[in-house]
């Protein structure tokens, strides 16, 4: 697979991680009733619906109620086209490419659920840790015993994390949603992935943070999602983490 083709396959698999985002939480099927629009019901024709493209066409409304459509369409396509661009172009294995690509496909639609409704759905981490050690054995991206190993770090890690910061804080500081994600990220990745993603993960949280916190005016009174960065976190290990790693163990002295 191309770059290029590994881009609008990325475009196509977008648009239905959309329906996924908007349907998960719900609770309702992510294959029937097919795309309509949300006020007048009325279904989506495919040359409507066609990724990106569709969307500007449009102007961003439905063609038979002109009811505007979220800005969040295309840029969940777009994404998606990206991120499968940036795998192929590591030139993992196939089966690994593959892998990766579905995980990538999992990470996206958990990062606009939870930062939509603050929750990591279970239809999607609960499955995984079940499927993360099969994958190990028959793709091989990782020992057997690393996944296993990843799955009880990354959900343990985690979940001490979350125990020490309510006793000392009092209030609880993330859910168990976040617990199952990065033990599903250590399944997957091994062992050493929950650590990378949790350290980038509270890095990238911690300076988005306080640029919210400087546009408050020092007030920080609201709640900031903490899934997408462990997503952030896991898809930067996926393409590159054993060479960050090794680059600062190389590079910088620990005292």
């Amino acid at each position: 697979m191309t770059v290029l083709v590994a881009i609008l396959f990325g475009l196509i698999i977008g648009s239905f991680l959309n329906v996924a985002i908007y349907r998960l939480p719900e609770d309702q099927s992510v294959v029937s009733p097919a795309s309509h629009c949300r006020k007048c019901k009325q279904p989506i024709a495919w040359y409507d619906n066609v990724p990106v493209l569709s969307y500007f066409v449009l102007r961003g409304r439905c063609r038979a109620c002109g009811d505007p459509f979220s800005a969040r369409y295309p840029l969940v396509e777009a994404l998606t086209g990206v991120l499968f661009g940036i795998i192929v172009a590591c030139d993992f294995p196939p089966r690994e490419t593959a892998l990766y690509l579905a995980l990538t496909s999992a990470l996206v639609v958990i990062t606009f659920i939870d930062i939509d409704y603050f929750i990591i759905p279970d239809r999607i981490t609960l499955p995984s840790l079940m499927v993360a050690p099969a994958a190990a054995f028959f793709v091989g991206q990782v020992s057997l015993r690393s996944s296993l190993l990843g799955i009880v770090l990354g959900g343990g890690l985690l979940w001490a994390f979350a125990w020490g910061y309510e006793r000392v804080r009092g209030q609880e500081g993330m859910g168990f949603g976040d617990v199952k994600l990065l033990a599903m990220i250590g399944g997957f990745l091994g062992w050493e992935a929950p650590l990378f993603s949790l350290m980038v993960g509270a890095l990238t949280g911690s300076a988005i943070g306080l640029v919210v916190m400087l546009a408050r005016k020092g007030r920080l009174d609201m709640a900031i999602p903490f899934g997408p960065f462990l997503a952030f976190g896991a898809f930067l290990y996926m393409i590159a983490g054993p060479q960050v790693i090794d680059f600062y163990l190389s590079h910088v002295s620990v005292f």
